[in-house]
């Protein structure tokens, strides 16, 4: 009798149960993540100048825009692929030649940013599939400077050779703007 009396009232509180209001769920951790991911998605991102401001790892490549009056151009209505040196890779450039730059030679700086700066939006599946269709002597960048970049994938990385021989991998792909997008590296490329 106990176990009819057992299973009779387990039966009434699951029906019960199953007549109450719904329980709202509370969102995990993934869940808001993702919630907040598709908000940043679908919200207006900044011009490459402020995505740039807004990562503290540009604040190198900021102050050098900013010194050679680029902030306007690199605002505009684009679109832009822009190849961001670090501060670390600014880092890699002696003081005093970084100094003089930033306050007397704005020109070259200016040379110098520009080859960073390729017109158009070309994202990393882009890029990848243009240095796979090139072959072995890599796919042919041209600047907004008017000098090249030769891209080529070594080691599953893209490599980015300038005209003085030196080279640059790109450490982060498709940064968002809204005129265009950052690929992040860790060397400053060099015009010849």
């Amino acid at each position: 009798m106990n176990k009819l009396t057992i299973a009779l009232a387990s039966a009434a509180s699951l029906a019960i149960a199953a007549c109450a209001e719904p329980v709202e769920e509370t969102p995990t951790t993934d869940d808001t993540a993702a919630a907040d991911q598709m908000a940043n998605d679908t919200a207006e991102t900044g011009t490459i100048v402020e995505v740039a401001q807004g990562d503290e790892q540009f604040s190198t490549l900021v102050s050098a825009v900013t010194a050679a009056e680029l902030g306007d151009t690199l605002s505009g209505d684009g679109p832009y692929t822009v190849f961001a040196p670090t501060n670390d890779a600014f880092g890699k450039i002696p003081e005093a030649t970084l100094t003089e730059l930033t306050t007397n030679d704005t020109e070259t700086l200016g040379n110098i940013l520009t080859y960073h700066v390729v017109e158009g939006n070309v994202d990393a599946a882009t890029l990848t599939q243009a240095i796979s269709d090139a072959g072995e002597d890599g796919y042919t960048i041209n600047t907004v400077n008017g000098g090249t970049l030769t891209a080529n994938v070594v080691d599953g990385n893209v490599v980015l050779t300038d005209a003085a021989g030196g080279t640059s991998t790109v450490t982060a792909t498709d940064v968002a703007a809204s005129n265009g997008v950052i690929h992040v590296i860790d060397t400053v490329l060099m015009p010849q």
